[in-house]
């Protein structure tokens, strides 16, 4: 049987957050997600100070230019985490 992905907010093995939390993907789920789709590029969202055009800066910009039009509560939230 194939490893099939949880997709839950709350418990031990979640993995995504709240909305409180920033939405988004957990470590856990980032992980889950790659054991499912193996060849994945999947990452974790960029949250910490990054240094002005770094490949996380890039990630950073690039992911706030995809999400602009992003209006859903889950979408701001996941904005507000990305610090968009």
């Amino acid at each position: 049987m194939a490893y099939k992905m949880r997709k839950t907010t709350i418990g031990k093995g979640r993995t995504f957050r709240t909305t409180k939390e920033g939405a988004g993907m957990t470590k856990k789920g980032v992980s889950d997600y790659k054991k499912e789709n193996p060849g994945s590029n999947l990452k974790t969202a960029v949250t910490g100070k990054v240094k002005p055009g770094s490949k996380d800066a890039k990630r950073r910009k690039s992911f706030c230019a995809r999400s602009k039009g992003w209006t859903g509560e889950r979408g701001k939230a996941a904005r507000r985490r990305w610090k968009c």
